[in-house]
């Protein structure tokens, strides 16, 4: 008998177009990779080099500063550890002179027979608690309760200036990684610097060299104007002193004595420390130097000013808080002048606008317009 049921349809399967589906997206995927790791993002240009380059000098002038403070840091709190740890030996030595006086006491008591209990308290690590007890004192001779009070107060000292050591250890500890630190930071940024200055070609070079010449030149048109305008106003302020001693009938001359003899002084100070820092040009700077070889900003600007017998402090940060500020147009030769918001820089202003400074890693002490960076401001140190 034939069968009367439908044939059952056949079902078609999915299986291949799925498959042939994830190997195109894989293709489409694989391709995408290869593309964009072929096309990498658009190189920088040489002003954006250049940007990143100076940015990254003055950071690494930036954490030179701090180096220098935690060097400086370092050497002072090394000086007082190593002169607390010889006072802690010294009382140690008075401590155990004392000890051994309180021993011979109780040697001779032992020797009398009336070690008890005197001879437990004179021999003991730590006497203190018998300190109470009346009946013991009383027995005591005057000798013998001065050779105590001597004791106790040798071994107070003693634990105190322990005490003092052991922080100011844990300071130079911390200071010391302050400076391991900031020297990781500062090669850390010259690296950079390096890298990118290495990746440019010949071509790019030579335009980075352009725009550094056309910046220096721009720096100094600034510096002659400000020669200029310094110029008009000492040639007015001598007219107005002239007519100042006429009317006067020369009688003023004794009334400016003093502030003459004062300025004299002070351009004395300022020519020695102007010879100093001419006779630096042409040495590298090194960040963390202070000479004679080699210097950084703030190691020329206070060797020169030593040399001239004033002491200014080692960074930066300190020596702008030295002296007298005065304004750019005001500036006369051995001021220094500071450079960035974060007071990064500093060199030696020498007149008509111009400077002696350390400038940055690869380059030697010269002379260059104030204007060749971002002013902070100045000081007078004397």
């Amino acid at each position: 008998m034939a069968s009367h049921r439908k044939p059952r349809p056949r079902m078609r399967t999915t299986a291949p177009a799925v498959g042939l589906t994830t190997a195109a997206l894989a293709s489409v995927t694989l391709l995408s990779t290869q593309s964009a790791m072929a096309a990498p993002g658009p190189k920088p240009g040489v002003e954006d080099v250049q940007k990143k380059v100076d940015d990254l000098y003055r950071q690494a002038g930036t954490a030179t500063q701090q180096y220098n403070r935690a060097k400086e840091a370092s050497a002072s709190q090394r000086a007082e550890v190593d002169a607390l740890l010889d006072d802690v030996a010294e009382r140690a030595d008075k401590l155990n002179d004392a000890r051994r006086t309180l021993g011979t006491y109780a040697a001779a008591q032992y020797r009398s027979g009336s070690i008890a209990p005197n001879a437990t308290f004179f021999l003991a690590d730590d006497p203190q608690s018998y300190f109470d007890q009346n009946q013991l004192m009383d027995r005591m001779t005057s000798r013998q309760q001065k050779a105590i009070t001597d004791f106790r107060t040798q071994q107070a000292k003693a634990a105190k200036k322990r005490s003092e050591a052991v922080r100011s250890l844990e300071t130079l500890t911390t200071t010391q990684a302050t400076l391991r630190t900031s020297k990781q930071d500062v090669q850390k940024k010259l690296g950079e610097a390096r890298t990118l200055l290495s990746k440019l070609t010949a071509e790019e070079k030579a335009r980075l060299a352009e725009i550094e010449r056309k910046k220096e030149a721009e720096a100094k048109r600034k510096a002659r104007e400000l020669a200029k305008q310094q110029a008009a106003a000492k040639a007015e302020a001598d007219r107005k002193a002239d007519e100042a001693a006429k009317e006067s009938g020369g009688g003023s001359g004794t009334g400016t004595g003093s502030g003459t003899g004062s300025d004299s002084g002070a351009t004395a100070k300022a020519e020695k420390v102007l010879a100093f820092a001419r006779a630096q040009m042409g040495k590298p700077y090194v960040w963390g130097a202070t000479g004679p070889a080699s210097y950084d900003c703030s190691g020329l600007t206070q060797a020169a000013w030593k040399a001239a017998g004033v002491d200014i402090p080692r960074t930066t940060w300190d020596q702008v808080k030295i002296g007298t500020r005065v304004a750019t147009a005001d500036l006369r030769p051995g001021d220094l002048v500071f450079f960035y918001d974060d007071i990064s820089h500093v060199g030696i202003y020498k007149g008509d606008g111009m400077m002696i400074h350390a400038p940055k890693p690869g380059a030697n002490v010269r002379e260059e317009s104030i204007y060749y960076m971002p002013i902070y401001g100045s000081v007078r140190p004397a």
